[in-house]
C-alpha cells in the first residue's frame, strides 16, 4: 500500500472469519491501514454473518467498524442454510459490480423459493439472538475442553474449531474413525493449510446440544490417544 501512488485505487480484501482455523482478521487494524493510504475495505464475512456481532451482523458489528467496511461479501450457504451468495455496500459500487463482473452478467436470478428461505432465516437472525447465544456458548464449551484434552486448537474464537495434526496421513487415519464413530469432521491438508500443519476442521450449530458435545468430546479424546495427538 506504501508503495502504490496516491492517486491509484487500492482495495484490501480480507477473510473476516478464516475458514480453516476459525480465527478472526484482525479487522480495527486493517481499517487503520484503510484510513492511512486512502484505501477501501472489503470483507468476506461467509463465516460471521448471523454469528458474531451483537445482532449478528458479522465480523465488523463484534468490532464495532462496520461503517468503516466499504464491501462485504457473503454466502447464504453457512449460518443461512441456503444457496447464494451476496454482495453489499454503496449503490454505486454495486451497481458497477452488476453491470461489470462477468460472474454476475452470466448469473440467472436465484429461485423464488430460495430467496424466501434466506429471507425467512434472516428474520431468525435478527429475532431470535437466544440462538447464537447458544451457539456461542457451545463454541466455548468445545473449545476450552479441547483445550483440556491436549488438543491445539490454535486461535479460535468461532463455531469453526480446528485440532491440529500435523501429518496428512494421521488426519485421513483419524478423520475414518471419527466417521465410523458417527462423528463428521474435515480432514485439512495441504494447500488448504501449509505443509505440516494438517488438521481436522470442527464446528458446531446452535441445535448441538451438551450430550451431543460430550459423546463428540468422547469419540475425538479416544481417537486423539489412539493417534498419539494427545496423551
Amino acid at each position: 500500500l506504501a508503495l502504490t501512488p496516491a492517486e491509484v485505487g487500492k482495495l484490501i480484501v480480507v477473510d473476516g472469519v478464516f475458514s480453516m482455523e476459525g480465527d478472526m482478521c484482525r479487522l480495527p487494524e486493517l481499517v487503520a491501514l484503510k484510513r492511512k493510504y486512502g484505501a477501501r475495505l472489503m470483507v468476506d464475512d461467509a463465516h460471521g454473518l448471523g454469528v458474531l456481532g451483537e445482532h449478528g451482523r458479522g465480523t465488523g458489528e463484534h468490532f464495532g467498524v462496520e461503517a468503516d467496511v466499504d464491501l462485504v461479501m457473503g454466502t447464504f450457504s453457512k449460518s443461512l442454510a441456503a444457496a447464494g451468495g451476496f454482495i453489499a455496500g454503496d449503490r454505486m459500487v454495486v451497481d458497477y459490480i452488476r453491470h461489470h463482473a462477468r460472474s454476475q452478467i452470466f448469473s440467472a436470478a436465484p429461485p423464488p423459493a430460495l430467496a424466501a428461505a434466506v429471507l425467512k432465516a434472516l428474520e431468525i437472525v435478527v429475532r431470535e439472538p437466544e440462538r447464537r447465544a447458544v451457539l456461542l456458548e457451545n463454541t466455548r464449551y468445545m473449545r476450552d475442553e479441547l483445550g483440556n484434552l491436549g488438543f491445539d486448537t490454535g486461535e479460535s474464537e468461532t463455531p469453526v474449531i480446528p485440532m491440529r495434526v500435523g501429518d496428512d496421513n494421521k488426519v485421513f487415519s483419524m478423520v475414518s474413525r471419527l466417521h465410523e464413530d458417527g462423528i463428521f469432521v474435515n480432514p485439512v491438508i495441504t494447500p488448504a493449510v501449509p505443509p505440516g500443519g494438517a488438521l481436522i476442521r470442527t464446528s458446531y450449530m446452535a441445535t448441538h446440544c451438551r450430550e451431543h458435545l460430550d459423546e463428540a468430546l468422547g469419540a475425538l479424546e479416544r481417537v486423539g490417544r489412539q493417534a498419539g495427538v494427545i496423551h
